[in-house]
């Protein structure tokens, strides 16, 4: 998160476009809501929503029997795609010589891997590290999200609940007794996340009005 994979599947489409190609936008569960790509830079565009029941083969298959031109995919948020999801991609490049760019985080709030990630990371052609670095609080590059509830981090619960990165626009979810949970996400180092020190706590614990890189 906080590193511009959504701001650079825009600017892919765009790009793409821009040269006469014919392409589709997806997504699924962007924080600006269902059929939308949103990047934290105020860039949006319309998308169709990945749904766990969507087929990207069969809904492949059948835009190219009713005459539709189709040369590439844009494929944002691919970390909630299922693996059978990534395999019909997989099958679209391969089958129809269509390219697909996917473009999503690889483990979730847990530090586990994203069931659509690692199958991307098993069979996609290439792989690419951002060249934007998300930073920790502390300054060091941020390897880790890490979720908060009611501003404590939390390393259990639902893998898919969407808010925003440090809190900026928390999520209101409601738990079990009925009562208003702030959902945010905050991206860390290793050792911030492994301590569970957010940049909230670690001004709490501070002396100093900036938490300092040692904590």
């Amino acid at each position: 998160m906080d590193a511009g994979k959504s701001t650079l599947a825009l600017q892919t489409n765009h790009n793409h476009a821009a040269r006469g190609r014919i392409g589709r936008l997806f997504t699924s569960h962007d924080r600006a809501g269902a059929a939308k790509v949103s990047s934290r830079l105020g860039l949006t565009a319309d998308a169709l929503e990945v749904a766990p029941g969507f087929d990207f083969w069969r809904y492949t298959v059948d835009a190219l029997t009713q005459g539709a031109r189709i040369d590439y995919f844009i494929c944002d948020e691919a970390q909630f795609y299922t693996s059978e999801q990534v395999d019909q991609l997989a099958k679209v490049v391969d089958e129809l010589q269509i390219d697909v760019f996917c473009f999503g985080i690889l483990t979730d709030f847990r530090t586990r891997l994203f069931p659509g990630s690692a199958r991307l990371v098993e069979i996609a052609d290439r792989t690419e590290v951002l060249q934007v670095e998300a930073l920790c609080w502390c300054g060091r590059r941020a390897t880790h999200n890490a979720r908060t509830e009611n501003g404590v981090m939390v390393t259990e619960g639902e893998v898919i609940v969407v808010g925003d990165v440090e809190g900026d626009t928390p999520t209101h979810v409601h738990d079990d007794v009925d009562d208003e949970v702030d959902v945010a996400y905050e991206v860390l180092c290793r050792q911030h996340h492994r301590r569970g020190l957010t940049a909230a706590r670690a001004r709490a614990v501070s002396l100093s009005p900036e938490p300092l890189p040692f904590l």
